[in-house]
């Protein structure tokens, strides 16, 4: 009878030890990314039936100069000092096209390193103090007036406590508007399109690095 008890006991601290509250747990390290938004609305309203192509003021553009329309929030990564974390993000949202350079391109949009390689489309960046490294989310091979959405995922490492640093950056004012008036679904404003650009990243799953 003793026996059976304390297998049985055995057994349902390995249940509990497995279970995904573990791993929801751990999604907790990467709260500060959860749900950010990367946001460029347009200045004005968006048009009954908006021209192909077209491009608009930047809400975010300020009068001096005209083209500051970038941005920087930064925050505090979770989880213990010393410690490393494989952090899986959901990356959705309607952008315009952006080229980069010298980095890594992983996957269509996805480029991990290297520098802007264009001075005026919108660009949209993470930086983590360690491992120090940053990335951008709307890489393309050429840029125009296109407008499209995104939605995949990336795998990043982050230590406990690192500092983040997401920063975006029309660079003239000006960008390429929803004309499109295209949707991400389950994002808001869904179903009504977003009057401009933005990114969305959500925490899919966190790890630890072994």
């Amino acid at each position: 009878m003793h026996r059976f008890s304390f297998a049985a006991l055995l057994l349902a601290t390995a249940i509990f030890t497995s279970s995904p509250s573990r791993a929801e747990d751990l999604k907790t390290v990467a709260s500060a990314l959860d749900g950010y938004r990367f946001e460029f609305p347009c200045k004005d309203p968006m048009p009954e039936n908006p021209k192909p192509g077209a491009d608009g003021i930047s809400a975010r553009a300020t009068n001096d100069p005209a083209t500051n329309d970038k941005f920087t929030d930064e925050r505090k990564f979770g989880g213990e000092p010393g410690k490393r974390y494989k952090v899986t993000l959901r990356v959705r949202g309607v952008v315009e096209p952006m080229m980069y350079k010298d980095g890594q391109q992983v996957g269509e949009y996805f480029y991990i390193g290297g520098a802007p390689n264009n001075a005026t489309y919108n660009i949209y960046e993470l930086s983590v103090s360690a491992p120090a490294q940053h990335f951008f989310f709307n890489r393309q091979d050429k840029v125009g007036h296109r407008i499209f959405t995104i939605d995949y995922t990336a795998t990043i490492e982050i230590e406990g406590g690192a500092t983040l640093t997401l920063h975006g950056d029309g660079q003239n004012g000006r960008m390429i508007t929803n004309f499109a008036k295209l949707v991400v679904p389950e994002i808001p404003p869904a179903p009504k399109p977003y009057n401009g650009q933005f990114i969305q990243l959500n925490v899919i799953d966190v790890a630890e690095v072994k």
